[in-house]
């Protein structure tokens, strides 16, 4: 009988009596209840090290409730019992483990094959740092996939991504993969589920890591065996590319802040800046201070995306280079400068328009007039003027530290 993990304890290594000393590559595989492949799995794993010519190891990260640690230790594998369940969980919970310079990523229900590891080893090589699969490169046979993910799901989702990160993937839901064991671990996965598989190829992009595309082969499922979808029920696909277009989404949220709101803020003050001095027609088209009130809108809205841009740039800048650059076009003193003097500027122009009020026994004039159209180009500089000062203080704080106490703790 079986007995359930129990979900609280730490990761538990188990080793085979072949235990490779000093491997060169770590095939590291998530496994829950996979006790129908694993076997023929590992093996390909074993045929794959030896077509490539690479002494490697087989690292099974499990979850499982049956058999399918002690079947694949007993062929030749390392199990770490991971009790933790997630796809990006076990990869984290994995990274203390790994022995090798390359890793080699997949599934253990032999939809990818294994046999053919000599490509994605051959790229580490030649001094790729990622190595992503693609079956849309390689084959896939018929019905291994559902046709809203083969036609609709993945290739949207792999579109979306190329969109956002500029990049040129075809197949970013492909579970096979490898990467530099360094590369790996510089990335810092967070993903606890599903959506490791978008974050990895993500953050490759963000890193700048030397990447190519490897050919693969997809087959379907062994007959009598479940995918992890199917499992989970008919919402789980669903639910995998929601939390998939999160990341890309969260990761890159400057695509959707910075540039639209250089574009905002532009058309804004197009709108605004001219109407200052009163309305005016260009043609049979009449400017006034509806229009102006429109342009002080998307004046407003187009900085703040453009700040919330800059900041999101920096929060998931890896290299330090986009944090510099912000800070060095915002320094502190200068910054602060001219939000104070668009404060006071804006403060002066409506303030024009308070001494109109009170001369006129706390009512306004009927008809609008030079002094109105001013009040709103104040009001845009007193807001600008504060918005500013506080993005500068939010940006050079995120260049805030903390060193550790004097008792070694945080």
């Amino acid at each position: 009988m079986t007995i359930a993990p129990d979900r609280t304890q730490s990761p538990e290594l188990l080793l085979p009596d072949d235990d490779e000393p000093s491997p060169q590559v770590s095939i590291v595989i998530p496994a829950v209840n996979e006790q129908l492949t694993i076997s023929r799995f590992v093996e390909w794993c074993k045929e794959g090290l030896r077509s490539a010519g690479v002494k490697g190891e087989i690292l099974i990260v499990d979850s499982s409730t049956d058999q399918t640690p002690e079947i694949a230790r007993a062929h030749g594998a390392r199990v770490l019992c991971s009790p933790r369940l997630g796809l990006g969980r076990a990869y984290i919970d994995a990274i203390p483990f790994i022995r090798g310079e390359y890793v080699i990523m997949g599934d253990a229900d032999c939809t990818y094959d294994f046999r053919h590891l000599a490509p994605f080893v051959e790229a580490l090589r030649a001094g790729y740092q990622f190595a992503m699969g693609s079956r849309w490169k390689g084959s896939i046979e018929p019905g291994s996939m559902p046709p809203l993910h083969q036609y609709f799901g993945t290739p949207i989702t792999t579109w979306i991504l190329n969109r956002v990160y500029g990049s040129q993937f075809t197949d970013i839901h492909c579970g096979m993969r490898a990467i530099r064991r360094e590369s790996l671990v510089r990335m810092g996965l967070t993903s606890q589920s599903w959506e490791y598989a978008s974050e990895m190829v993500l953050k490759s992009v963000r890193m700048g890591l030397r990447t190519i595309e490897v050919p693969v082969t997809f087959y379907k499922d062994q007959e009598g065996r479940l995918s992890h979808h199917k499992r989970s029920g008919w919402f789980s696909p669903f639910q995998a590319a929601w939390i998939n277009l999160r990341a890309m989404f969260v990761y890159r949220a400057e695509f959707f802040a910075l540039k639209p709101g250089i574009a905002l803020l532009l058309l804004g003050l197009i709108l605004t800046l001219p109407l200052s001095f009163g309305p005016f027609s260009i043609g049979r088209f009449h400017f006034q201070l509806h229009w102006m009130l429109l342009g002080l809108t998307v004046s407003l809205l187009g900085l703040q995306s453009f700040f919330f841009g800059c900041l999101a740039q920096v929060l998931t800048d890896y290299t330090g280079d986009e944090r510099a650059r912000w800070t060095r076009l915002f320094r502190y003193t200068r910054s602060v400068g001219v939000s104070v003097v668009l404060f006071l500027l804006g403060l002066g122009l409506a303030g024009a328009l308070v001494d109109q009020y009170l001369a006129n026994d706390l009512a306004l004039p009927a008809d609008t007039g030079a002094v109105d159209y001013l009040a709103v180009t104040g009001l845009l500089f007193m807001i600008a003027g504060f918005s500013l000062f506080c993005f500068t203080l939010v940006l050079h704080a995120t260049t805030v530290r903390y060193g550790r106490t004097s008792d070694g703790g945080e």
